[in-house]
């Protein structure tokens, strides 16, 4: 605890003036070897005293600002550290559809869908530590890894918010996800969880750099991605030729995460229910303890202080209501 005004909380050592000097006001007697002991009174007449010391402390220590400074405390979850990767290409402000099917103008959109079951999986998950990204044609950090589900639903909120733009750079995005690990200490379960409605062919050196970033910080990849209209689809139908793999961007991109090393998940969501039952599947997957560090604001005491400083006049007002003053 520190304060705003250190001189103004020196006045706390006039609480010791009623331990001196007492709080009640002596009766006459005409001889004082007459009374008998009384010990109640003498228990009753302490309690006042330290009521009223502390009394005066805590309005001192008030008055001076007292409060608690930024602190990192420990924190223990039951899930994992999760990254929040969002796709907001201007493909995500389209309506959701498999292929060969009409496309429906009057349906949500991807990215309100998305942004709906992301606030519902970390609104299930309070202990859990979330950093969320946006990216299109570059990766944005819209949040630092944290426990606090008011910030959490916020970024959440925000990133749904404008229109997406026109490119797509999946791989700077992912390493940007990886490196939200780095020169953390590992104390769990980790996971970047990725919702994009398209795939991508990475050069070699960005899949390198991604191979080395997920297995040197033992991240996890659940990858939820949304099917547009028309689009193929991860799965490989009996219909399609045998080179589709190397030319749909979202197979290739498919292909390349199953070969990272580290834990992999994918699901294809072609409507809102099934990307509801992707993230639920996730959130039942992740459910391991973990131990993190979390930040603490600074936190005001004044209001406190106060309080109990009021409770304890009111003490010394039935203190006074009671008191004998004479015989």
């Amino acid at each position: 605890m520190t304060l705003d005004h250190p001189w103004l909380g020196a006045l706390a050592l006039l609480g010791l003036l009623p331990l001196w000097t007492g709080a009640a006001r002596g009766v006459r007697f005409s001889w004082n070897g007459l009374l008998p002991r009384d010990p109640m009174s003498v228990a009753a007449d302490w309690t006042l005293r330290v009521a009223h010391g502390s009394a005066i402390a805590l309005l001192a220590l008030g008055i001076g600002g007292a409060h608690l400074t930024e602190r990192s405390v420990e924190r223990v979850g039951s899930g994992a550290e999760v990254v929040l990767l969002l796709d907001r290409s201007r493909s995500m402000d389209q309506t959701f559809g498999p292929a060969k099917h009409q496309i429906d103008l009057s349906a949500e959109t991807k990215s309100a869908v998305a942004k709906r079951a992301l606030a519902a999986f970390a609104a299930g998950r309070p202990h859990d530590a979330f950093s969320m990204l946006v990216f299109s044609s570059t990766a944005i950090r819209v949040l630092d890894f944290t426990d606090k589900q008011e910030a959490i639903q916020a970024a959440i909120g925000a990133a749904a918010i404008g229109r997406g733009l026109a490119d797509t750079d999946m791989g700077r995005a992912l390493l940007t996800a990886l490196a939200q690990f780095d020169e953390r200490p590992y104390s769990g379960s980790r996971l970047i969880m990725l919702v994009s409605d398209g795939g991508a062919h990475l050069d070699t050196d960005t899949r390198e750099a991604i191979v080395r970033a997920a297995r040197r910080n033992r991240v996890g990849l659940y990858w939820i991605y949304i099917r547009s209209a028309f689009s193929p689809g991860l799965a490989k139908g009996s219909d399609d030729a045998p080179a589709d793999d190397d030319v749909v961007p979202e197979r290739a991109l498919n292909r390349f995460f199953k070969t990272i090393g580290t834990p992999y998940r994918a699901y294809e969501a072609e409507d809102p229910a099934a990307l509801a039952r992707a993230t639920a599947d996730v959130d039942r997957l992740e459910r391991l303890p973990i131990a993190y560090r979390d930040v603490l604001p600074r936190q005001d005491l004044s209001g406190i202080l106060y309080g109990f400083a009021a409770a304890l006049s009111l003490l010394l007002a039935v203190g006074y209501t009671l008191e004998r003053r004479r015989w």
